[in-house]
C-alpha cells in the first residue's frame, strides 16, 4: 500500500507501477532485434531500433516517476538506504561484469596461447594443428584472422583519454563538495566539466576506433587480440557513455534546484557510478594498452 514519509517504520511502495512489465516487453524486443540483425536478419535491425527506443521511453518515464515522488517528499531513510544498496549491487554486478573480460583476457594469454605453441600439456595439439605457431601476444592467434594488423600505441590516445578520466573524477568531486556546502554556481561549473569531459572521452574513443580500423587493420574480427580489445574498450566506452548521459540529468535536475545539501543520493549514485567507470579504465589501461 502506497504511504507517506510520515512514518518512519513504513516503507513507501507505489501502486500498480506498469514500468518493470513494459520494461521486460522493451528489452526483450531490443535482444530479438539486435540477435536478428548480427546474423543477417534484415528486419532485425529496424526491431532492434524500436525497442531500443520503447526501453529509452520506459526509463524515461520510470525515472520521471521516481524523481516526482521524491520531490513530493514520500521517501524516508529506509527507502533512502535501500536506494544505496541496490546502487552498490549494481556496481558489484558490473565488477563482476568487467572481471569476466579481463578474465578472458588473461586466460587466453596466460594459458591458451602457451598452450597452442606447445607449452605444457599443448605439446600434440601444436604438433599436429598448428605446427611452428610460437606464442607471443598481441596475436590474431594461429590461423592468423582478419590478417596482420598494428596495435594503438599506449602513449598516444589512450594516456589522453586517462588524463581525461582522471581529471573528471576530480571535478565530480569538487562538484559533490560544492553541493554538500550549497554553492549552487560552482556545483553546475564543475559538474558541467564532468559531463564535458566525458564527452571528450568518447570523442576520442571514437577517433581511436576509426584509425584502428581504416589504419591499422586492428577490428574485431583480428583474432583473440582484436576481440578482447574491443569487447573490453567498447563495453567500457558504452558505460561512459550511460555515465555521461546520466550526469547530463543530474545537471539539469540541479539547474532545477532539485537536490539539497542533505538530500541528494541521484547525485551521488551517478558519482559512485563515474569513479567506478574511472577505475575500470585504468585497468584497461594497464593490461590492454600498456602491457
Amino acid at each position: 500500500m502506497a504511504q507517506t514519509h510520515d512514518d518512519p517504520n513504513v516503507y513507501y511502495v507505489p501502486h500498480h507501477s506498469p514500468w518493470p512489465f513494459i520494461g521486460s516487453i522493451t528489452l526483450f524486443t531490443t535482444m530479438v532485434g539486435v540477435a536478428n540483425w548480427f546474423n543477417g536478419h534484415a528486419w532485425g535491425q529496424p526491431v532492434f531500433y524500436i525497442g531500443l527506443i520503447a526501453t529509452l521511453s520506459v526509463l524515461f518515464g520510470w525515472f520521471g516517476n521516481v524523481i516526482s515522488e521524491s520531490l513530493a517528499g514520500k521517501y524516508n531513510e529506509k527507502v533512502d538506504a535501500s536506494f544505496r544498496m541496490g546502487m552498490m549491487w549494481f556496481i558489484f554486478s558490473e565488477v563482476m561484469f568487467f572481471a569476466a573480460f579481463f578474465g578472458a583476457l588473461f586466460y587466453a594469454r596466460q594459458f591458451a596461447l602457451p598452450w597452442l605453441s606447445g607449452e605444457g600439456d599443448g605439446a600434440l595439439t601444436n604438433q599436429f594443428l598448428w605446427a611452428g605457431y610460437t606464442a607471443g601476444w598481441p596475436t590474431a592467434g594461429p590461423a592468423e584472422l582478419g590478417g596482420a594488423f598494428q596495435t594503438i600505441p599506449a602513449w598516444g590516445l589512450p594516456l589522453v583519454n586517462t588524463l581525461i578520466l582522471l581529471t573528471s573524477g576530480v571535478t565530480i568531486t569538487i562538484a559533490h563538495h560544492a553541493l554538500k556546502a550549497g554553492h549552487r554556481k560552482s556545483l553546475l561549473v564543475w559538474l558541467g566539466a564532468t559531463v564535458l569531459l566525458g564527452s571528450i572521452f568518447l570523442y576520442y574513443q571514437g577517433v581511436e576506433y576509426y584509425h584502428a580500423y581504416h589504419e591499422l587493420n586492428l577490428t574485431l574480427g583480428s583474432g583473440i587480440y582484436g576481440s578482447t580489445f574491443f569487447m573490453l574498450t567498447g563495453f567500457h566506452g558504452m558505460h561512459v557513455f550511460l555515465g555521461t548521459l546520466m550526469l547530463a540529468i543530474i545537471w539539469l535536475r540541479c539547474l532545477k534546484g532539485h537536490f539539497s545539501k542533505d538530500h541528494h543520493f541521484a547525485f551521488e549514485a551517478v558519482a559512485w557510478y563515474w569513479h567506478f567507470v574511472d577505475v575500470v579504465w585504468l585497468g584497461l589501461f594497464l593490461f590492454v594498452y600498456v602491457l
